[in-house]
């Protein structure tokens, strides 16, 4: 994994695990976990992955970089080849906060976001990221439990105004990136890791509702199964 410091545009990903340490992250501490990360990012796909990390300064730099419009909560960006780290926010991480993060950047990075529903690759990637952390589910969704048991259940898959990071409500925020988890994630569960990536290659090339069709889904049937599957991991 390479990581360095430069100066480039990149599009907003994915929310912060709970910040619980202000300390700070050296360089090559950062490298170790993302070639970690890069490792089991490779182990889902099936091909190696090498994209570089950029450091900037700061988070205010990070933005600047990002050019996107704001970036609150935000603990690192995806772009192209390579991922842009928010130095403040990603340092006072957990550990298994750190490495969710940038698997979930470079399963973006690799993995491509083109074509696709933003349910698919934003809940692709937390798939990714989450595989191999050990954190139960009803931990790593919180935001979405807490709606659950009150009664809640989402009505949609979540789209892209649900992912805005405008810092105006960040637990929807939480909740968008915990709904299209489980939707990758009861995709996997049901019909197996595998066909989840093909799943995601293919809506690439046909469009995530031919894709869909390849599994026996429609996205309405999706959907009624996705919710089914919330309410038995949350409830």
């Amino acid at each position: 994994m390479v990581v360095g410091q430069t100066s480039e545009p990149a599009p907003p990903a994915s929310p912060a695990p709970p910040a619980v340490s202000a300390s700070s992250v050296s360089l090559a501490e950062l490298a170790r976990l993302a070639d970690a990360a890069a490792l089991r990012v490779g182990a889902v796909l099936g091909e190696p992955v090498r994209p570089l990390v950029v450091v900037p300064a700061s988070a205010a730099e990070a933005a600047r970089l990002a050019g996107t419009g704001p970036i609150d909560g935000l603990a690192a960006l995806a772009d192209g080849d390579r991922v842009i780290v928010v130095p403040e926010v990603f340092a006072r991480l957990n550990p298994t906060g750190r490495d969710v993060v940038l698997a979930h950047e470079l399963t973006h990075v690799a993995a491509g976001t083109d074509r696709l529903p933003v349910w698919l690759y934003e809940g692709f990637a937390d798939y990714v990221g989450y595989r191999d952390s050990g954190l139960p589910v009803r931990t790593a969704a919180a935001e979405l439990a807490d709606e659950v048991r009150a009664g809640r259940l989402p009505g949609a898959l979540p789209g892209s105004a649900a992912f805005a990071a405008d810092g105006s409500d960040p637990a929807r925020l939480a909740r968008a990136y915990q709904e299209a988890w489980l939707a990758c994630r009861f995709l996997a569960d049901r019909f197996g890791e595998g066909s989840l990536v093909r799943l995601y290659r293919e809506a690439q090339v046909i469009g995530a509702d031919r894709a869909l069709a390849g599994l026996g889904l429609s996205t309405a049937t999706l959907t009624a199964r996705w919710r089914a599957y919330v309410r038995e991991q949350l409830g």
